[in-house]
């Protein structure tokens, strides 16, 4: 019998997206609605013949293509099957990965990088800086995905031989080397062999979407084995990986898209799911905790969770009133009942991420406060006339919770909240436009680098208007410029005294209720894998990773014979 614990992490999400996870941690608008509450998991290998393999339940749909995903589940696979230029290591800082060295400009505005000789494409084909260039320009022409990190920002890329590429800036950027664990670099011929003539892309067709959306181009560790759109992204190992093997490293990797609670809690207690998503009901991880061999691992992140305001409809709208909803809600509940393991958000960027403030000014539940601010409102005296539309994720049943506690606060002071349960590909579609974006909207959201300004600039500047990352549609005089230019400051705590101040200003506006920073929740098969962050964690030792790279499959290791007797 395996002692039972739950592991305590302190987690740093490199980045955004956060995005992160079911409902939030993603960038992509083209995302569609995709009902996996209704699926079971499909499994891999259940008929023997694959017992190295590490399954992962995720929510879904799932986008394999580095010119377009961007969520939790999308990076998922991406870190698994392919290489970016740098690396995260687990105290927080970048690594060499594809590029060996890199050196910049004075001025920050040119980075040239040195690159790794020897490395080949899943098809065989080299590495060169022929392929940066080509991803970086395809990214942007795309403008999907983690192009949002790059916009305004590079000017060019271009190779100066066949290992060095040379990255020309529009302006300086501190965080530029640490966003670069976002582009994940792609083979220039593979693609180029697999364009649809009928994209949008002139000479380049659609830029190879469609084959990428069930194949890949990558060096990383796992190749595509199959994909099926609905359902399930399964990797195999790539022999010739230039990072290499180490025994006992699980051969095939699967993501799958099931994340209805019996499914998932029969499938880790069958042996035929090795980690689960993070967005199981609280009562599923304590059943599982349960079960012989598995155990939970409970990672404090740098995603937090919020309620957006939408700032262009009544009545939030109304300062005040926003005001009022902010001392209205029961933010204790929410992180240590609903969510247990959470804690109170102490601002707009969560509090583990370099850059954040954490004296910031801060909202907590206050009844006469929030009838003082109710007051000063325009729509004080017409609350009948202007309910509150709220909409929470179909995917995080957890969510219900918060939207009926919010309900019941608001009604202690007469506002009406009308709440609707939507599938998250539903939820971006609505954000497309003001007048189609509720009222409030709850909401994971990740960043998407080690650095407050990357968070800010997701959800506060307005070129992410009509995304799901700003379904506030807050533009706060000159806030965009302030976080340009905050980006630009090449000294960190430089630049961290400019966050404070532009931190400053979006909490007084209030176009969002922040309620908790994220605890990121998982069950693993604890008797036969070895999982890097859950040793680190036994250790004491920092687990300071982006999102999707504590689930890097390559440095995990599966015991074929403990996992074969646990099963007679």
């Amino acid at each position: 019998m395996i002692n039972k614990k739950i592991l305590l992490v302190i987690l740093l999400l490199f980045v955004v997206a956060l995005s992160f996870g079911a409902c939030g941690g993603e960038n992509d608008t083209q995302k569609g609605s995709d009902d996996s509450q209704e699926k079971e998991v499909a499994i891999a290998g259940e008929d023997g013949e694959i017992e190295s393999i590490v399954r992962i339940t995720q929510d879904w749909p799932t986008y394999i293509d580095p010119g377009v995903g961007s969520d939790f589940s999308d990076t998922i696979a991406l870190v698994n099957l392919y290489d970016a230029l740098v690396f995260p290591v687990n105290d927080g800082s970048i690594a060499p990965h594809l590029a060996t060295e890199w050196m910049a400009s004075d001025d920050g505005k040119e980075f040239t990088f040195k690159l790794r000789e020897g490395v080949t494409f899943h098809n065989g084909n080299p590495f060169t800086a022929d392929d940066v260039v080509f991803t970086a320009n395809r990214l942007m022409t795309i403008g999907e995905g983690y192009a949002y990190l790059y916009k305004g920002i590079i000017d060019k890329v271009e190779a100066v031989d066949d290992y060095t590429v040379k990255f020309y800036l529009n302006e300086s950027f501190g965080p530029f080397v640490q966003s670069l664990v976002r582009m994940y670099i792609l083979d220039k011929e593979t693609v180029m062999a697999n364009l649809d003539a009928g994209g949008a892309y002139g000479e380049f067709g659609d830029y190879g979407k469609k084959w990428l959306q069930t194949n890949d181009a990558g060096s990383g560790p796992y190749m595509v084995k199959e994909v099926k759109m609905e359902e399930y992204v399964l990797g195999e190992q790539y022999p010739n990986y230039w990072g290499g093997w180490e025994e006992g490293a699980p051969k095939y990797f699967q993501e799958n898209g099931a994340v209805e609670p019996v499914s998932v809690r029969t499938a880790m207690a069958n042996r035929e799911l090795e980690i689960t998503d993070e967005i199981q009901p609280e009562e599923n991880y304590q059943t599982m905790d349960s079960y012989d061999g598995v155990d939970l691992a409970i990672n404090p992140t740098t995603t937090n969770h919020n309620m957006t305001l939408n700032v262009k409809k009544a009545p939030t709208d109304d300062i005040n009133f926003r005001k009022a909803l902010a001392y209205l809600i029961d933010y204790k509940t929410i992180y240590e009942t609903i969510f247990p393991g959470a804690s109170k958000c102490t601002g707009p960027v969560p509090a583990k991420l370099p850059g954040a403030y954490a004296s910031t000014t801060q909202y907590y539940r206050d009844l006469q406060k929030a009838k003082e601010y109710l007051k000063k409102s325009k729509y004080s005296e017409k609350l009948d006339q202007y309910p509150i539309a709220l909409t929470w994720c179909a995917e995080v049943p957890a969510q219900e919770k918060v939207a009926l506690l919010f309900q019941a606060n608001c009604a202690e002071v007469g506002i009406k909240v009308e709440i609707t349960k939507k599938p998250f590909g539903a939820m971006i579609a609505d954000a497309a436009r003001a007048e189609t974006t509720a009222n409030a909207t709850l909401l994971n959201v990740g960043s998407s680098y080690f650095d407050a300004g990357g968070f800010l600039k997701t959800r506060y500047h307005t070129d992410t208007f009509g995304s799901w990352e700003q379904m506030e549609w807050y533009a706060n005089e000159n806030l965009d410029k302030r976080i340009e230019e905050a980006l630009s400051i090449i000294d960190d705590n430089e630049r961290y005294k400019k966050y404070e101040e532009i931190i400053e200003t979006i909490v007084e506006d209030c176009p969002t209720l922040w309620l908790y920073d994220h605890a990121e929740k998982r069950a693993f098969q604890s008797a036969y894998i070895t999982w890097p962050l859950v040793e680190q964690l036994k250790n004491g030792e920092p687990t300071l990773y982006p999102m999707g790279y504590t689930l890097y499959v390559h440095d995990m290791k599966i015991d074929i014979e403990k996992k074969k007797n646990l099963n007679k």
